[in-house]
């Protein structure tokens, strides 16, 4: 499918005039964004990053939580909106054009809110984020809650379960999900694949990995398997990400992890019966 999508930078330029009832000539001293450049904004609708990064910083500091509230809006318009987090920006996409070792392997993944996708990219400085409307119905869908069978199926994924690999426990999880067209499941970042990590290698058990895992909080991520699921995906929206936002989310990101750091902790004093992985595959 290809992405054919820019930036509201117009619609935003309007947005932020009227909110904070300002001229151009205001806007254009407040963001040092020349004149001529508004100009050609508002005749072509595109600008360079330069200037993306000047106006949303602008509006970011404001106070004002532009993506958030486009999210909210989608929400109220559309029956399912799911959000991707691209690194350098989309023009197509694929079912197999993720890497191998991610949480289920190939298939293009996508999250249920703006602040999920943001999470994966914030990092990256040419990140930006994608709305997608999606329809659910007509579709094999397999679906994973935060269990044991969600954490095998990613440490499989992810490589971790070498020496279980050919096991038939493992192999009973793979059948259920070699034919879908859609798989939904929990998110699982690196953080939290670190805990499962901990699993994998006999550190700790399955119990205190759960319970350590469900503080995670990032809700469930939909992982496109087949092209004809990709093309049920309708293209609807591209985000910008300035550089206080991802700053921002990066902090955030950092508490988030001391929160499952705590519940690790605790889940090992609580949950000292659990099964270890080679008593899971007994």
């Amino acid at each position: 499918m290809k992405i054919n999508l820019d930036y509201s930078v117009k619609e935003d330029i309007e947005f932020i005039k009227d909110a904070e009832r300002i001229t151009e000539d205001e806007l254009s001293s407040l963001t040092t964004i020349s004149r001529t450049t508004l100009k050609q904004i508002s005749e072509t609708g595109k600008c360079s990053l330069n200037v993306c990064e000047k106006l949303y910083s602008y509006i970011y500091k404001a106070k004002y939580r532009l993506n958030l509230v486009k999210e909210e809006l989608l929400k109220e318009q559309y029956d399912k909106i799911l959000f991707h987090g691209s690194k350098h920006g989309l023009l197509e996409i694929f079912s197999n054009g993720s890497r191998g070792n991610c949480d289920f392997g190939n298939g293009f993944y996508l999250g249920e809110n703006y602040n999920q996708a943001l999470s994966f990219v914030a990092e990256f400085p040419d990140s930006c984020i994608y709305s997608f409307n999606f329809n659910l119905n007509n579709f094999n869908v397999y679906k994973f809650n935060c269990d044991l069978e969600w954490m095998l199926a990613v440490c499989y994924f992810r490589g971790t379960l070498n020496d279980y690999s050919k096991h038939e426990k493992i192999k009973r999880i793979i059948d259920k999900i070699k034919d879908v067209d859609l798989i939904i499941a929990p998110i699982a970042d690196n953080k939290m694949f670190y805990i499962m990590t901990q699993f994998a290698e006999g550190e700790i058990n399955a119990d205190v990995a759960i319970h350590s895992l469900s503080a995670s909080k990032l809700g469930f991520q939909y992982i496109l398997k087949t092209e004809k699921a990709i093309n049920s995906l309708k293209p609807l929206g591209k985000y910008y990400l300035c550089k206080d936002e991802r700053i921002d989310t990066q902090k955030e990101l950092e508490k988030r992890g001391y929160e499952i750091d705590t519940k690790l902790k605790v889940a090992k004093r609580e949950f000292k019966n659990g099964k270890y992985i080679d008593e899971v595959f007994e």
